[in-house]
């Protein structure tokens, strides 16, 4: 059985940081401080939680804060799952749980940022949830040591518009795609070289479609981010 639920306690909010320290390895995502910070303001810290009998563990976790009052907007930070808990349907259970919680609060959009080379992302968040791509960020955060093994972390934009879904663009709307390693993050721990070609090669394509005018209006796993005229 499977639940989600708040990160109140100081012993929950340790799972979660040492679950984000598993996935990230050599970096902290963030600490058990900030996240208590977020969680006794009022903001959206919960875990997700796998049980057989009485054995409960965490497998995986997200955080959201509230943005711009004006905007009516959260901005998602991190959410994650464990790697053998993957393609389950759990990370869009979770999703939409925030998405709800969300809705609750009388919040109309929620931001994130992802990694554009990462395909399985990619689908998940333009496909599955419907997210809208707003601008490509070189170098967002600077040089990693964890998710992006040591890469230049450019990253997407998105915003979720809770009560307007998007949906993938028509076919005979589509006039250009830029392709995307399948698996990008296998090819980074077989051959760092190249997987850094594969965002140098994203980068140029992705601003040279952009400066045309183009907007990314979805993702295909076969061909990539389909463009359509803004």
């Amino acid at each position: 059985m499977r639940t989600i639920r708040d990160l109140d306690t100081v012993e929950l909010i340790i799972k979660a940081q040492d679950l984000f320290d598993e996935l990230r390895r050599s970096e902290r995502t963030i600490d058990a401080g900030t996240l208590r910070a977020l969680q006794q303001s009022g903001n959206y810290v919960v875990g997700l939680f796998d049980s057989e009998g009485d054995d409960e563990v965490m497998v995986g976790a997200s955080i959201a804060f509230f943005g711009q009052p004006a905007r009516r907007t959260m901005h998602s930070h991190i959410t994650a799952l464990l790697p053998e808990y993957r393609g389950r349907g759990w990370g869009r259970e979770l999703k939409e749980h925030q998405r709800q919680w969300a809705f609750s609060r009388e919040v109309g959009n929620i931001t994130w940022t992802f990694d554009p080379l990462v395909a399985r992302n990619a689908h998940f968040f333009l496909t599955v949830l419907g997210a809208r791509a707003t601008a490509y960020v070189e170098n967002q955060y600077g040089i990693f040591g964890g998710g992006d093994a040591g890469d230049e972390s450019d990253r997407l934009d998105v915003e979720w518009a809770l009560a307007d879904i998007a949906r993938p663009p028509a076919e005979d709307a589509v006039v250009a795609t830029v392709e995307i390693p399948s698996d990008i993050e296998s090819l980074r721990a077989s051959d760092p070289g190249a997987a850094h070609e594969w965002r140098l090669k994203l980068r140029a394509d992705m601003a040279q479609q952009l400066a045309q005018g183009l907007r990314i209006a979805g993702f295909d796993a076969a061909r990539g981010y389909l463009f359509v005229r803004a």
